[in-house]
């Protein structure tokens, strides 16, 4: 069974450990299932890749290559070794939950919030 994070796409998050440590980004990508996120311009590694023929190509004209030599990619990085921002008040926080009554439906919705003193304030909008 996935477990489920507490950072989800789109969060703005916090590097905590590593080269990057103090920057922040987005969140491009979280995996659950490997307790990873991957992080816009963090934790950036170099790849060497082989020029290959793209995929669907135009079917005018011949095959299209996808560019080889050495490319730059955001590689996974530990959830416990990043840290949400919060929206409100722009400083890393742990994440609460509360139960929220939803309007439409009527069911309780969880809701994650900032732990902060004195902010307390929704980051799920």
């Amino acid at each position: 069974m996935a477990t489920q994070l507490k950072i989800k796409k789109g969060d703005t998050v916090q590097m905590l450990a590593g080269k990057d440590r103090g920057k922040q980004g987005r969140v491009l990508e979280a995996r659950p299932r490997d307790n990873k996120v991957i992080v816009e311009n963090l934790n950036v590694v170099k790849r060497h890749q082989k020029p290959r023929p793209m995929r669907d190509a135009s079917r005018m004209g011949g095959t299209q290559m996808s560019p080889g030599g050495i490319i730059d990619r955001a590689a996974p990085v530990s959830v416990s070794n990043v840290m949400l921002v919060c929206p409100t008040c722009k400083q890393p926080t742990r994440v609460g939950y509360h139960f929220k009554e939803d309007a439409k439906s009527g069911h309780a919705v969880k809701v994650r919030v900032c732990k902060n003193d004195g902010c307390g304030q929704e980051i799920d909008r």
